[in-house]
């Protein structure tokens, strides 16, 4: 049989206050992007600048998922 997985927070408190300001930045138009400054509009990326300054800042964030890297074709 297999492992029961653990339940619990994968997120803390501290993470889920960021997003909640990084939203409300978005919704007065106040929120930017990048080194481009340019203004938020998505609802996506918002969230994602919120996790984004939550590990910044030290909060319970699990880490960035990585892309596998493909090996070159050989010809």
């Amino acid at each position: 049989m297999a492992a029961k997985k653990k339940s619990g927070r994968r997120y803390g408190k501290a993470a889920g206050r960021k997003i909640e300001a990084a939203m409300h930045e978005r919704k007065a138009g106040t929120l930017r992007a990048g080194r481009s400054g340019k203004k938020v509009t998505s609802r996506k990326q918002a969230i994602a600048i919120g996790l984004s300054q939550g590990r910044e800042a030290g909060a319970k964030v699990p880490k960035k998922r990585s892309t596998k890297k493909r090996s070159a074709s050989k010809k």
